[in-house]
């Protein structure tokens, strides 16, 4: 993951933990391998701002209706202890049976370009009220 990360010019970091993410666009992604032989790709996207939890069945609605209508990627949330709503994507895919590198490629763009437009969508339908004129 890392060598594609690099061969495409995105910059990365690599955790404490040894997961390796990187921020498109302002949304933090990461590229994780697990199964219990790491053979599950999961690309995992945060959106940057959270909600508070009066807004959580409103978000609740809207990832799935994202998720009925579209295959990737599968949206979902969580509340924090404090009541902060966080918003995530994720594309999960079973390479067990071995990957191309071209289908690397496209599940790794997938996992990024999929992850971006439902954090569009986010975006418009809750701006951010400190970007908006007074």
């Amino acid at each position: 993951m890392v060598e594609w990360l690099g061969e495409n010019g995105f910059s990365y970091f690599v955790d404490s933990e040894g997961d390796v993410g990187g921020l498109w666009h302002g949304w933090l992604f990461y590229f994780l391998m697990v199964g219990e032989s790491s053979e599950v790709l999961q690309v995992r996207g945060q959106w940057h701002r959270d909600l508070t939890i009066e807004r959580l069945e409103e978000i609740l609605e809207l990832c799935n209706e994202w998720n009925a209508e579209r295959i990737w990627p599968k949206t979902y949330v969580r509340v924090r202890d404090n009541g902060a709503v966080l918003v995530y994507t994720e594309v999960t895919v079973d390479l067990e049976h071995g990957v191309t590198e071209d289908q690397l490629d496209q599940l790794l763009q997938c996992g990024l370009t999929t992850g971006s437009m439902f954090f569009e969508h986010l975006d418009e339908t809750f701006p951010d009220p400190l970007r908006s004129a007074p």
